[in-house]
């Protein structure tokens, strides 16, 4: 099978804010590939509804965003890198802008019509510090971004590669360090595996939601950059603090379809399916508390109401708000019946953000030279134990902007495309039994929601664990005796990435932000600033020989 290699000068994995910003940045000094594994907009920036969050007026300041963030992170988050974080990322809201960005505006009252960014307010944040556009921010900076990468000619977008492995020198089996020198990746259209190469390898790749039965990310959110950059041999971090968006709309025909949690940043209310308000029981916050605590209340109120589902109501805000405000989340409920501006949305929490992911620096940098990872796949110690509403676009923004800084300092050694091999297919031949792929990939779902979902216990971890490892002995046969498809390769990350959570989970004994163990209650203080690392060259039984 013929196997072109593709040299580069930067390889970036994934298409959302922080891959394209990598990009145009890195587009001034060498050429970039961009490969993606289905349309270029198809990523999980597309989907965010509510806004990036970054300190632009008077009445804001840097400590006051700092404070917010360390206090939802529950005493993990990194402080040099959240005020880093913080701290860079007005600037680059303004490059963002400079770039064709148009957040949403409003007048300023008594100012003969001059207009000021209208800043919203979400969970945990003290003050109104929400960029957005409408509730399509994610989508619009998107397009933004898609439309500056086409006027830039050093800029190659690959849609349809699906990232199969990265390759590295320890792979090759060459001496010295270990050094990541390129990736093979499934062409889909042309059912083939191409050898892309450069010095420079960006993972961008998003997070993991797939792997949970309910989720508010796109089908693309199947954890590859984790699982690759595993077992390349990089440390990963806090996989058990996966955060659970407290409000995705139950309906029978939607899909993963997010209220923004800046629908309660405006008044909505929580109420059980009685119709009594309840978050006042939960935290002085009510309907604006942090996630964590707001998706266990609504997880909580489900399973003493035996209800699917409670209700979020902001009817007694006046119509014409909500559609000029929600535009999107009203057009959307009323195709399914729901008029938002007269009726409560009956919602559900679920999978929404992966806080831990790849161990590296502020500036996107791994413990392998030339890999980095910036955006959700990263664990920068921005979010610590449970992420602030809205820090995870800015972090992926400020994060390429530093990766993109970091590459222009550091050259690094050319790559020799001629002595990277072709990818060995073996004796590997066509799938006869789909099904295999889509039992084990709705299994593996159904057990991460039911036994490592919300709310965890030991014996529940336990039996995740027995059963992944039956899973992973399957999947590992699969793989190796048929030819690479799609389905397969996202299953197979999917495992690692459950495993690697389960992992986490079993070694974290407290209960601390996203993670909540009903055997250990409260939060140990001994585990405080205290990280759950795993790296495959010193796994744990669990994951041994994977």
């Amino acid at each position: 099978m013929e196997n072109p290699v593709q040299p580069y000068d930067y390889l970036v994995i994934g298409s959302g804010i922080a891959g394209l910003v990598f990009a145009l940045k890195a587009s001034a000094r060498g050429r970039v590939a961009i490969l993606t594994k289905k349309h270029r907009a198809e990523s999980n920036t597309n989907y965010a509804q509510g806004g990036i969050a970054a300190v632009t007026s008077k009445e804001d300041s840097f400590e006051m965003h700092v404070s917010d963030t360390l206090q939802a992170g529950a005493g993990l988050c990194k402080e040099p890198v959240v005020r880093r974080i913080v701290e860079e990322g007005p600037a680059l809201i303004r490059e963002l802008i400079d770039l064709g960005m148009r957040f949403s505006e409003r007048e300023i009252p008594l100012s003969y019509g001059r207009k000021e960014l209208d800043l919203g307010r979400e969970g945990g944040h003290s003050k109104r510090r929400i960029l957005h556009a409408k509730d399509v921010t994610g989508r619009e900076i998107e397009q933004a971004l898609l439309a500056a990468t086409a006027q830039r000619p050093n800029i190659q977008i690959f849609e349809n590669h699906c990232t199969i492995d990265l390759i590295t020198t320890q792979k090759l089996g060459e001496d010295g360090p270990n050094r990541c020198v390129g990736v093979y990746a499934l062409n889909v259209p042309a059912a083939r595996v191409d050898t892309f190469t450069a010095p420079c390898v960006v993972l961008a790749t998003g997070g993991c939601g797939k792997v949970y039965l309910y989720t508010t990310n796109p089908d693309i959110a199947s954890g590859d950059g984790v699982a690759m950059a595993y077992r390349a041999g990089a440390s990963v971090a806090n996989m058990e603090f996966i955060q659970f968006h407290p409000t995705c709309l139950f309906h029978p025909r939607a899909k993963s379809f997010l209220i923004s949690e800046a629908v309660r940043g405006e008044g909505a209310v929580l109420r059980t399916i009685d119709g009594a308000e309840f978050m006042d029981r939960h935290h002085p916050l009510k309907s604006l508390a942090p996630r964590d605590i707001v998706a266990r209340a609504i997880d909580g109120e489900m399973k003493r109401s035996g209800s699917d589902h409670v209700f979020l109501d902001i009817t007694h805000k006046p119509a014409r708000f909500t559609m000029d405000r929600f535009p999107n989340i009203y057009k959307t409920c009323l195709e399914y019946g729901i008029d938002i501006t007269k009726e409560m949305i009956p919602v559900v929490p679920a999978a929404h953000y992966q806080c831990g992911g790849v161990v590296t620096q502020v500036d996107g940098q791994t413990e392998i030279p030339g890999l980095y990872a910036i955006g959700e796949v990263a664990c920068t110690g921005l979010h610590g134990a449970n992420r602030l509403a809205s820090n995870s676009l800015l972090e992926a923004l400020v994060c390429a902007h530093l990766a993109a800084r970091h590459t222009a300092e550091h050259s690094a050694p050319p790559v020799d495309a001629r002595r990277i091999p072709a990818w060995q297919q073996g004796q590997a031949h066509n799938p006869d039994e789909l099904v295999v792929v889509s039992h084990n990939w709705d299994e593996i779902r159904r057990l991460m929601w039911d036994y490592v979902g919300i709310v965890r216990t030991n014996k529940r971890l336990q039996r995740a664990k027995k059963r992944i490892v039956n899973l992973q002995e399957e999947i590992q046969e699969y793989y190796w005796d048929f030819l690479v498809t799609r389905d397969q390769l996202e299953l197979r990350n999917l495992a690692t990435v459950a495993e690697l959570i389960i992992h986490c989970a079993q070694s974290r004994p407290e209960s601390r932000g996203l993670h909540y163990n009903l055997d250990y209650l409260e939060a140990d203080e001994a585990w405080a600033q205290k990280d759950t690392v795993i790296r495959k060259s010193t796994p744990s039984p669990l994951l041994q020989g994977r």
